[in-house]
């Protein structure tokens, strides 16, 4: 069963998903980043200063009114976070736009380099041939 583990380790497909997780991971740290610090506060300034991340509803009728989304869960209330869902929803299409165009180029670069490929070679121009050069010393001795 060890021997069956490692060659199911030791597979090509299986190192190769693992990298694609790893950079998975990092990938979504970055594009976190970009909603969080570069997208959220373009868009807070066209809906004016509205930050979607704290937008909720309190479920239930305690009458409780909290300052923050953090505030109302800490205080074990049961929300709607709207303004989070939004958030990741934006967080999707910005990443699935991203692979998009990440796929987008290296489609083009593999059609390329299959187009390169399949273009034949310039084919050198070919000398005499064995038979031309024999008829050609033929002629040549015959005057």
């Amino acid at each position: 069963m060890l021997d069956e583990f490692k060659a199911f380790i030791a597979k090509g497909n299986v190192m190769d998903m693992a990298v694609g997780i790893i950079i998975g991971a990092a990938f979504t740290a970055i594009v976190k980043s970009m909603v969080d610090d570069l997208i959220n506060p373009i868009i807070g300034l066209f809906t004016g200063g509205v930050d979607f991340t704290n937008n909720f509803v309190v479920l239930g009728g305690d009458g409780a009114s909290y300052g923050s989304l953090e505030a109302a869960r800490e205080a074990g209330a049961s929300v709607f976070a709207y303004g989070s869902f939004l958030m990741a929803v934006i967080n999707f299409l910005i990443i699935a736009w991203v692979v998009f165009l990440l796929v987008k180029s290296v489609n083009r670069a593999r059609d390329a380099m299959e187009r390169q490929e399949d273009t034949p070679a310039e084919e050198a121009p070919a000398g005499p041939t064995e038979l031309d050069v024999l008829l050609e010393i033929r002629d040549s001795l015959k005057k």
